[in-house]
């Protein structure tokens, strides 16, 4: 079971301009922020960025994302939208990607940092 997902950031203030209305659509909330941290979750910390400790800037993995579970596709279009309108990056428009499997309905954006998001419904609406 994961306990909690990080991704670095350089400007804690910047990703929460961006996270605030982007992990909302998601029900996500903030719980927590610091000088070197802003963490969000539904109660507990779930997902959080932070300015990493070795001091060296952040940078995106090649190959990892983090895919946050929506309830439909209104919610993944929402999502994508609010993304792009805080200050994210395109990096797969909402639709069907049928080479997971025939209901996998998603988008794909870029944080300010690079990072890459999914959100993601299985549901037909």
């Amino acid at each position: 079971m994961i306990h909690h997902v990080s991704l670095g950031t350089s400007d804690v203030g910047r990703a929460r301009a961006f996270y605030d209305p982007v992990l909302a659509v998601v029900g996500f909330r903030l719980i927590r922020q610091d000088g070197e941290a802003v963490h969000y979750g539904t109660g507990e910390i779930l997902f959080s960025l932070v300015v990493p400790v070795d001091g060296r800037p952040a940078s995106p993995g090649n190959g990892v994302h983090v895919a946050f579970a929506a309830q439909d596709k209104a919610m993944v279009q929402a999502f994508h939208r609010a993304a792009l309108a805080h200050g994210g990056s395109e990096d797969g428009a909402p639709g069907l990607r049928p080479e997971y499997n025939a209901n996998y309905y998603a988008a794909f954006v870029r944080d300010p940092d690079g990072n890459k998001l999914e959100a993601v419904t299985h549901s037909s609406r």
